[in-house]
């Protein structure tokens, strides 16, 4: 067996694929450039750590669940209120993250919250590693409401508290019962100081006992996701309505 062949065939038992795809490039580059063995080894260890990473991000990405295409890139800042555009920056360099800390973005139906939260998050995968998951509210009770009726809710809240942050769409857009208010209720408790949310809503706080029910777990709830929390007001022009006239147009 020869010396290149046997060393492939154990760079792939040790599944140092990184390696594996750039070894050879990098020893004629080394061999042309008379570069010394440790440059070789280091940039051979290089592309083992660029590509994990890669498979990292990529996995954290399809973890997500984040939709496609709403991305940073095909964001039209320019439409943003001029606060909100002022925020993104600092909130895509995570530290909020770090400190357990929440984001809400408040607005009337198409105003680009459920695009700027997805986006922020999408960066927050690509830049800091960070593991992100997207949901609707409705979805992620659903979810909750089997888990407790099998008496297993607290392994999926287990679960959840992996995600260094939960995206929570649409806080308030279907009417909840007490039960799944309750099982809503305990989610955010659960993450509170702990873990991050990024919460979409079209209602204004004072409109959210239309979620809680009562004044007491409205209060509650509202102190808990407001606290040391980012907001992010959207009070702009309907995407969505600018979106169809200038299609209408062409």
């Amino acid at each position: 067996m020869s010396a290149p062949t046997s060393l492939a065939m154990t760079l792939r038992a040790l599944r140092l694929s990184g390696v594996l795809s750039e070894y050879e490039t990098l020893a004629r580059q080394a061999t042309q450039d008379e570069g010394s063995y440790e440059r070789y080894q280091a940039a051979v260890l290089e592309s083992e750590l660029h590509a994990r990473d890669e498979r990292r991000t990529e996995r954290l990405l399809k973890r997500s669940s984040l939709p496609e295409g709403k991305s940073l890139d095909a964001l039209d800042t320019k439409e943003l209120p001029a606060k909100v555009r002022k925020q993104i920056p600092a909130l895509i360099e995570g530290g909020f993250v770090e400190r357990a800390e929440n984001v809400l973005a408040f607005g009337l139906p198409g105003r680009g919250k459920t695009h700027l939260l997805c986006a922020i998050g999408r960066e927050l995968i690509l830049r800091h590693g960070m593991s992100v998951m997207f949901t609707t509210t409705f979805h992620l009770v659903q979810q909750l409401l089997v888990a407790k009726r099998d008496l297993v809710i607290e392994g999926m809240l287990k679960k959840l508290d992996r995600f260094d942050v939960v995206i929570l769409d649409d806080i308030g857009y279907v009417q909840q019962s007490r039960e799944e208010m309750e099982v809503l209720f305990t989610f955010l408790a659960e993450r509170y100081e702990r873990r991050s949310l990024m919460i979409s809503s079209n209602l204004l706080f004072s409109e959210w006992d239309k979620i809680f029910k009562d004044p007491m777990t409205t209060a509650a709830a509202i102190d808990r996701v407001v606290h040391h929390a980012t907001i992010l007001e959207l009070n702009c022009d309907s995407y969505r309505t600018k979106h169809a006239k200038e299609k209408n147009r062409k």
